[in-house]
């Protein structure tokens, strides 16, 4: 899957239009360098999904902000088109609950 150079900008812009939230379940997720305030809640990156499972297709409406979880459920629930690498999108190594 090959992300398109402004990729990180268009997703960011994403995610702030949700106010950082999921948008299917609500859960409020972590913004860019935040940390987890406690250890015991589970901390969640924002991902980005294309409603229409098509990675070429970045038009704003085509796309919606979930959270890991709800992300992989609707690939799971589909074609199961889950791509290597499509869900860890961003760096991850700084947060050791996730």
């Amino acid at each position: 899957m090959v992300y398109p150079k402004y990729w990180k900008q268009l997703a960011k812009s994403i995610k702030e239009k949700s106010g950082w939230r999921c948008q299917k379940c609500g859960r409020v997720c972590l913004r860019p360098g935040e940390k987890p305030h406690t250890t015991k809640p589970r901390a969640y990156d924002l991902q980005v999904h294309h409603w229409n499972r098509d990675p070429s297709d970045n038009r704003p409406e085509n796309l919606v902000a979930l959270c890991p979880k709800c992300h992989l459920s609707y690939h799971r629930g589909g074609k199961g088109n889950v791509s290597l690498g499509q869900l860890s999108l961003f760096d991850l190594s700084g947060f050791e609950n996730c």
